[in-house]
């Protein structure tokens, strides 16, 4: 089988779009706070998660950079949100952002920052999370919150806000 009429399967490969892949978890206090962490490379505040290695599923992705940045086993439960980002400024291809119900922790005791990236986290409200999210952030926190509430999973395409 080839990849085209004129090209074998990896030339065909080749030529096919590519895009980069991250993955983050929605993780609560039990009073429905959400879990917020704050990169020391960054002006502004995130979900915990990150950037998925070369052939990583995203749920295994997820759960690497949980323990990376959290320093604990937090168990990746189903997807909530697909946030597809077009390309933008410096990056030159798309991005999908996965949002996993990363479940509630009781407090933040056990988290243990991996402060060569981050510098704090912080339990915030969610009518708060506007405030300390970008604009292209927190309508993937909002949907992921609509999402685990409904018990369905959200397709947010590049600059659209959730639907009710």
């Amino acid at each position: 089988m080839t990849g085209g009429p004129y090209l074998d399967p990896a030339e065909w490969f080749a030529t096919l779009p590519s895009v980069y892949l991250a993955a983050g978890a929605l993780i609560t206090s039990p009073g429905g706070e959400v879990l917020l962490v704050k990169p020391n490379y960054r002006d502004h505040w995130a979900l915990p998660g990150g950037i998925c290695e070369q052939s990583e599923a995203p749920h295994e992705g997820c759960a690497r950079e949980l323990l990376e940045e959290l320093g604990q086993v937090i168990p990746v439960g189903r997807l909530l949100v697909v946030n597809w980002t077009a390309p933008g400024g410096p990056r030159p291809k798309s991005i999908m952002h996965l949002v996993f119900d990363g479940g509630t922790l009781l407090d933040g005791s056990g988290i243990r920052l991996q402060y060569e990236e981050l510098d704090e986290f912080r339990f915030v409200e969610p009518g708060e999370v506007t405030s300390f999210l970008p604009p292209y952030g927190a309508p993937r926190v909002i949907a992921a919150l609509h999402a685990r509430a409904d018990g369905t999973a959200i397709y947010l395409p590049s600059g659209e806000a959730p639907q009710p």
